[in-house]
């Protein structure tokens, strides 16, 4: 494990039971509260709402839960509120 691994994970778990606003590879942003995380920063978080740029506009999706595959995760922000809307 590199150092920025391990820093990586260490602000992670400073998040855990906070609200975080995901941005991801694909378009899409997450807004959620952060319940826990594994090794390849999958997350499950609940109080989800998910926003989505598509052609049409911007679509907005609220889930009561949802597990998160890390893969996707380009930017996590501590507390964020989720995109300007």
């Amino acid at each position: 494990m590199t150092s920025s691994t391990s820093s990586t994970r260490e602000l992670v778990d400073k998040c855990i039971g906070s609200k975080i606003h995901i941005v991801m590879k694909n378009d899409k942003e997450i807004v959620g509260t952060l319940l826990g995380f594994d090794d390849f920063v999958n997350m499950v978080l609940e109080d989800v709402v998910e926003y989505e740029t598509t052609a049409e506009g911007r679509r907005v999706t609220t889930l009561d839960q949802i597990l998160l595959n890390g893969n996707n995760i380009t930017m996590l922000v501590p507390g964020g509120e989720g995109p300007d809307v």
